[in-house]
């Protein structure tokens, strides 16, 4: 790690190898033994006869449109981080969407999300740049996606009943971001009004576990302030509208190919549910949570058990298998591999 006098600094170990493996084996075994839990319950108790049955009526033509919206949204993905990412170094549209591509590829093989940090590895590499620069960028995707699920659950709420607690679920999630827009907006103006003195000496290298927060919180800070209040910042916090939009038009479009009679809004209630139900890292791709929460959402419509939990595989195997094919090309173009990765993550540099 670079420190900012110039000088190489070796980074100190996050911990010891072996106890971080074995949490890391721990977290991984919780979450395939979880995901086994919710999978019995989805095929407990169906006709997989009429599963097979419901499977072989999908309409491809349907299947195919649902596809070209499912790419259109990780396109808006990749926009809206390139327009975040503009304060911190140039770095084209489809570079972003290759990132955000090849760390959905990374979510969808490995545990814990992990793609989320190769994304960030990736975009810092290409603008050569200090990753926690990157972060904020990352940081604001969150708030922002947090603000249009809210608005998207009241949207829905107005059209189709929806459970109380998922409800209260959007009130906490609206109140906690506002909290964060309120942060964020006060923050940069404070932050650009601080004199910058040309004899303040550097701040001396992190020496323990608290210098290394302390100096991750300042440089957080600083990228905060980079990306500041300003249309592009705007334009990408409005791009999250179109790629929540996309996804759940592409969602209701598979559920139609699927023969399943609800509205458009009863299918945005499903992939609400759903996309609330897998906010926590679990297994590798939300396999068996995906299944859960989809037959949980469907069955609030009445539909029978046996056709929901049909169709909660079929929408997952098809909106995953475009990711992993794009994200597989992605990740080889991108000269990142799982392995260098896993090296990363085991004692991880920062430039």
């Amino acid at each position: 790690m670079n420190s900012r006098s110039g000088k190489d600094v070796e980074p100190a170990p996050a911990g010891p190898p072996g106890s971080r493996r074995r949490a890391a084996a721990r977290n991984a075994v919780f979450g395939y033994l979880l995901a086994a839990v919710f999978l019995v319950w989805v095929f407990h108790d169906i006709q997989f006869g009429r599963l097979f049955a419901n499977v072989a009526r999908l309409s491809w033509p349907l299947v195919a449109l649902a596809l070209l919206f499912d790419v259109l949204s990780y396109i808006c993905a990749g926009l809206r981080w390139h327009l975040l990412l503009k304060p911190v170094g140039r770095v084209g549209f489809l570079r972003t969407t290759q990132a955000i591509y090849a760390g959905l590829f990374i979510n969808e093989v490995l545990p814990m999300r992990v793609g989320e940090l190769a994304r960030a590895f990736l975009v810092s590499g290409w603008l050569r740049a200090d990753v926690l620069r990157v972060v904020p960028s990352m940081a604001l995707e969150r708030l922002s996606e947090g603000f249009w699920l809210a608005v998207g659950i009241g949207l829905t709420a107005l059209f189709v009943p929806l459970p109380k607690n998922l409800v209260r679920s959007a009130d906490a999630v609206g109140a906690i971001v506002l909290a964060g827009v309120a942060a964020f907006v006060l923050y940069v103006p404070m932050r650009r009004r601080r004199p910058v003195l040309a004899s303040t000496p550097p701040p001396p290298p992190p020496r323990n576990l608290w210098d290394r927060v302390r100096t991750a919180v300042q440089d957080l800070g600083r990228g905060f302030g980079e990306i500041g209040l300003s249309w592009n910042t705007a334009v990408a916090f409005g791009a999250t509208f179109p790629i929540f939009a996309f996804q759940a038009l592409s969602f209701w479009l598979v559920m139609a190919a699927y023969h399943i009679p609800l509205s458009f809004w009863a299918g945005a209630a499903v992939f609400l549910i759903i996309h609330f139900g897998t906010a926590l890292p679990n297994a590798p791709a939300n396999v068996g949570a995906y299944q859960f929460f989809c037959v949980l959402g469907l069955r609030l419509f009445a539909v029978d058990k046996t056709l929901a939990a049909g169709f909660s595989v079929v929408v997952f195997a098809l909106l995953t298998l475009p990711l992993l094919v794009i994200g597989f090309v992605a990740l080889g173009q991108s000269g990142l591999s799982l392995d260098s990765l896993r090296d990363r993550l085991r004692g991880p540099s920062v430039k």
